[in-house]
């Protein structure tokens, strides 16, 4: 998806992906700096939806602010990747 707004969509099956299969990704990737709703609001969301709560999330950001960290871990992130700018790195991080 392209923003935040149609990651929420997606994971609840609104809109366009009304017609999505049922179920929940294995894991969800998302960037902090998203367009129209920011990572941090879609990992909001996901943890006070009681049907997306229990889904991975990877925050993979090339932010290396500490607010972003920490903000990141309260809202209950399982893991935080910080996106190398190489190609070859960031497959590496990726694996």
């Amino acid at each position: 998806v392209e923003d935040g707004v149609e990651a929420m969509d997606y994971l609840l099956r609104r809109g366009r992906f009304a017609d999505r299969p049922e179920g929940n990704p294995a894991v969800l990737l998302l960037d902090i700096k998203m367009p129209r709703m920011d990572g941090l609001e879609v990992l909001q969301q996901i943890r006070d939806d009681e049907s997306l709560r229990g889904m991975p999330v990877v925050i993979l950001s090339s932010s290396r602010e500490e607010s972003d960290l920490a903000c990141s871990w309260d809202l209950g992130v399982n893991a935080y990747v910080v996106k190398p700018v190489d190609v070859e790195q960031f497959f590496t991080a990726i694996k």
